[in-house]
């Protein structure tokens, strides 16, 4: 059985490609988190080992992303899901009280997806009920994108299973997910608590209380200048925290991926792309 009543996974679904970025979410994530939070921290990997503090590491196998992640959550007893990915890091400190009736009122409500990021691609409907400030908006369906997205949001866990097409990528399911999700048209609420690459609140809320935020550092397998922030914070810690960012500020400044090398161009790819069909038709 799960370890604590209120039956949440925190999970963060990583690709062994972006093994570089690990230490950064740990570092981040420890600093901003709040572990007396009731739920069960699993950091998931493919085949790699990773130590992050605070979590459980588990492992999918290698697949495509949705059958990974498929794998993981049918592996998993919590019945809700709190989704991160390791390039999402926390630059602010989390409320605890938010979280344990955020949980309580996804438990109670049945709720299927509550978004937990502001973006302005969310059209959303304010409510009566309100936590720590934020008011519990839902989702207009029909003026939305991205109903299906993996950014933070928190999930009943079937109903995440059954957006999780065989064979997708991550930018297929969150296409084709979203016109599932239209079609199917389902209650999707909303919450501003995250801050997502400084974006603004959308929602009509009352003085919310610590609002946090975090900023995704990585974009086509690169850092992106969102990761800069961390790096400047970085080198004014310990040797360990100085070092990391010396090694993400030679990423970022010579374009490299995470796993160390060149980013191909795009001739590179267009070469790449030429000899593999030329081998297919030999």
């Amino acid at each position: 059985m799960p370890k604590n009543q209120n039956n949440v996974a925190l999970l963060v679904h990583a690709c062994d490609r972006y093994e570089f970025l690990y230490q950064g979410f740990d570092i981040f994530f420890s600093k901003n988190w709040d572990f007396k939070i009731p739920c069960n921290c699993y950091f998931a990997t493919e085949v790699k080992d990773a130590t992050v503090n605070g979590f459980q590491n588990i492992k999918s196998g290698k697949g495509e992303w949705a059958d990974r992640l498929t794998a993981l959550l049918n592996s998993m007893e919590e019945e809700y899901v709190l989704y991160f990915q390791e390039d999402m890091w926390l630059s602010k400190p989390v409320n605890s009280a938010f979280f344990k009736q955020l949980f309580d009122f996804a438990k109670q409500n049945n709720c299927q997806q509550i978004k937990l990021h502001s973006a302005d691609v969310y059209t959303t409907l304010e409510t009566h009920q309100f936590i720590e400030g934020f008011n519990l908006a839902t989702i207009d369906n029909k003026s939305s994108d991205f109903l299906m997205s993996h950014q933070v949001t928190l999930w009943k866990k079937d109903f995440l299973l059954a957006q999780l097409y065989k064979k997708e990528h991550p930018w297929r399911n969150e296409r084709k997910g979203t016109k599932r999700l239209k079609k199917l048209n389902p209650l999707i609420h909303h919450i501003d608590y995250f801050s997502e690459n400084g974006s603004a609140e959308i929602n009509q809320n009352k003085k919310p209380v610590k609002r946090s935020e975090y900023f995704a550092v990585s974009f086509n397998s690169t850092l992106n200048h969102n990761a800069l922030r961390f790096i400047d914070e970085l080198n004014i810690g310990k040797k360990l925290e100085k070092d990391y960012a010396d090694e993400l500020q030679n990423h970022y400044d010579n374009v490299l991926t995470h796993d160390g090398k060149a980013r191909p161009k795009k001739t590179d790819l267009f070469k790449q792309f030429k000899t593999w069909f030329l081998k297919r038709k030999s």
